[in-house]
């Protein structure tokens, strides 16, 4: 009789530590699966926000290029000049930060500087013909090929950023370590409209 009782005991606690293991076992791998998931967030946030960062390196070389541009234009048409003065005095720095708001606003000000820059080359063919204003055209084009490479990279690290936020089970971590979706570049339509560059 004493033996029954205390196997059944020993039964009793055996099953008791069993459950025990096993729930601590489900607790580690649920706590287990919220790290790798907010660890895989960060990383891709992270890599949104280098894309992001590169495209305010381009955008800063460009503006560079546009306002020694800018230069060459005072001598032929000093109110033109201050026009587009006063727009490249709208420029923002774009750092990793940045959305993708801040980024295309910046894109829609370079757009209008360099189709006014490039109506004012139409009109003095002398400006267009200057070797500086030639050099300087390629470097904005070298950078305006930078910068459209630099938002596809930053598009496509967006898309992968986006699906696991969205992406159940992943979008319940995402949601509890509070990770939203984050907006996409958006295609700049003047550019469509934009005179050739070539020189």
């Amino acid at each position: 009789m004493l033996f029954c009782y205390i196997c059944e005991n020993i039964i009793k606690i055996f099953n008791t530590m069993t459950g025990i293991i096993i729930i601590i076992i489900i607790v580690a791998v649920i706590i287990a699966w919220f790290i790798g998931v907010q660890r895989k967030l960060v990383s891709k946030e992270e890599l949104c926000k280098n894309a992001m960062s590169q495209i305010g390196v381009q955008q800063s070389s460009r503006w560079d290029a546009l306002t020694a541009l800018a230069e060459l234009t005072k001598s032929y048409n000093e109110h033109e000049y201050n026009t587009i003065k006063d727009v490249i005095g709208q420029r923002a720095a774009i750092t990793s930060g940045s959305n993708a708001k801040a980024a295309d606003a910046q894109e829609d000000i370079m757009t209008s500087v360099l189709s006014r820059i490039v109506a004012v080359a139409e009109q003095y063919p002398e400006l267009k013909a200057n070797e500086n204003y030639g050099k300087t055209m390629d470097s904005v084009n070298l950078y305006e090929n930078q910068v459209r490479t630099s938002r596809m990279v930053y598009n496509d690290t967006v898309t992968a950023f986006n699906r696991i936020v969205r992406q159940f089970p992943d979008s319940i971590a995402a949601g509890i370590f509070g990770f939203r979706e984050k907006e996409y570049l958006q295609e700049i339509p003047a550019k469509a409209e934009m005179p050739k560059m070539n020189v």
